[in-house]
C-alpha cells in the first residue's frame, strides 16, 4: 500500500468524526453533507485495508485498529496545518530569511535599529547583516551573496536594481577646540590648509569627487587615509587633525564629543542607496523588509540633517 493514496480531506474527516463521534457532527463542522463524510470514510478505509469505526445506529466509536491510527493521523493534521500557516506567513511577509549587507557605519547602527522596528511588526522574520566594504556591496548583490544592501552612491549594471533611501551633506568633524571649531560658516578654500584624514578608499574617492565639485583654488586633500571612520574620528578627537564624512556619521561622532561643522560653495551630497537585484525575484519576506526600510531610514537619516539641525 503507498501511504501516497491518503488525502488532506480523508485524514482531517477520519480525526473530526472521531473527536465528535459522529459522522452528522462532522459533516455539519467541515461544512459537507454526510454522505460525503460516509463516502471519505469509506475511501480511507479501502486504503488502509482495515475499519477505523464500529458504527450502530445509535453512536459512532473508534475500532480498535482506528484507536492505533488516530495518533499518526493526528500527526499528520498537525503538520499540514503548520505547513499551511508558514505558507501565510511566507505569502504575507510575515516570516522568512532576509539577507543584507551595509557598511560599517549602517551595519553597526542604522540596521540594527531598522531591524528591531520590523521585528515588532514582523516577528518570525529573520534578518542578517552582513558588514561589507563599499565597493563590495554592489557585487555582493549581482552574485546572490545578499538579498539586499544599503550604502553609497555606485554604478550598477543591468542586474541591480538602485533606489536612493536619502542624502546626505558631507561636513567636516574636528574637535572643540579645533581652530574651525568657533567658524560660524565654513568653505571649501577654508580646508585648504587644515590637515585632513580620509576614512577608508571610499571616502578618499569621496573627498577627490568633491575636489572635483569645488574651484580649482580650493580643492582640498587629505594627509593621510585610516581604514575605518571611527579611527578618523578619534584621532580627530585630539585636534591633530579634522575629518570629512557624511552627516549621518554623527551617529558615531557623538561619542567623540565632535563638533560639525557644514561646508558650504558648494553643499556637496551624499546618495545612500538600497541595491537589490533586478533579475531574481525577490521572496515576499525580502520584499516586505525592503518596502519597510525605505522610508523608516528616510526618518533616521533626517536626525542627522544639519539644515533641521539649524531650524
Amino acid at each position: 500500500m503507498s501511504l501516497t493514496k491518503f488525502t488532506f480531506r480523508q485524514i482531517e474527516t477520519f480525526v473530526c468524526v472521531a473527536e465528535l463521534h459522529s459522522f452528522a457532527g462532522a459533516a455539519q463542522r467541515l461544512g459537507i453533507t454526510s454522505q460525503a463524510v460516509s463516502q471519505l470514510i469509506a475511501e480511507l478505509e479501502g486504503i488502509l485495508s482495515f475499519r477505523l469505526f464500529d458504527r450502530t445506529t445509535r453512536q459512532v466509536n473508534l475500532s480498535t485498529a482506528g484507536r492505533d491510527f488516530l495518533g499518526s493521523a493526528e500527526t499528520i493534521l498537525r503538520h499540514v496545518q503548520a505547513a499551511e500557516s508558514a505558507a501565510d506567513d511566507v505569502r504575507n511577509r510575515a516570516a522568512g530569511v532576509v539577507r543584507i549587507g551595509a557598511p560599517l557605519v549602517l551595519a553597526s547602527t542604522a540596521l540594527p535599529s531598522a531591524i528591531r522596528a520590523y521585528g515588532e511588526m514582523r516577528p518570525k522574520v529573520v534578518v542578517r547583516v552582513r558588514d561589507l566594504p563599499v565597493d563590495a556591496l554592489v557585487s555582493a548583490v549581482s552574485v546572490g551573496d545578499v538579498d539586499l544592501a544599503i550604502g553609497p552612491d555606485r554604478f550598477v549594471d543591468v542586474g541591480v536594481a538602485r533606489e536612493v533611501l536619502f542624502d546626505s551633506l558631507w561636513v567636516l568633524w574636528c574637535a572643540k577646540d579645533h581652530p574651525l571649531a568657533v567658524r560660524k560658516v565654513l568653505r571649501w578654500r577654508d580646508l585648504r590648509t587644515t590637515p585632513l584624514v580620509a576614512a577608508g578608499r571610499d571616502h578618499e574617492h569621496g573627498v577627490s569627487q568633491m575636489r572635483l565639485s569645488t574651484p580649482e583654488g580650493e580643492r582640498v586633500t587629505p594627509i593621510d587615509v585610516v581604514d575605518n571612520i571611527s579611527t578618523a574620528l578619534g584621532i580627530s578627537a585630539q585636534g591633530l587633525v579634522a575629518t570629512l564624512s557624511p552627516a549621518y556619521v554623527g551617529v558615531l561622532a557623538s561619542a567623540f564629543d565632535l563638533v560639525m561643522k557644514r561646508v558650504v560653495d558648494p553643499e556637496v551630497q551624499r546618495k545612500i542607496c538600497l541595491y537589490s537585484s533586478s533579475l531574481r525575484a525577490p521572496s515576499p519576506a525580502v520584499e516586505g523588509f525592503a518596502a519597510f526600510l525605505g522610508p523608516w531610514m528616510a526618518k533616521w537619516s533626517r536626525q542627522f540633517d544639519p539644515s533641521s539641525r539649524a531650524r
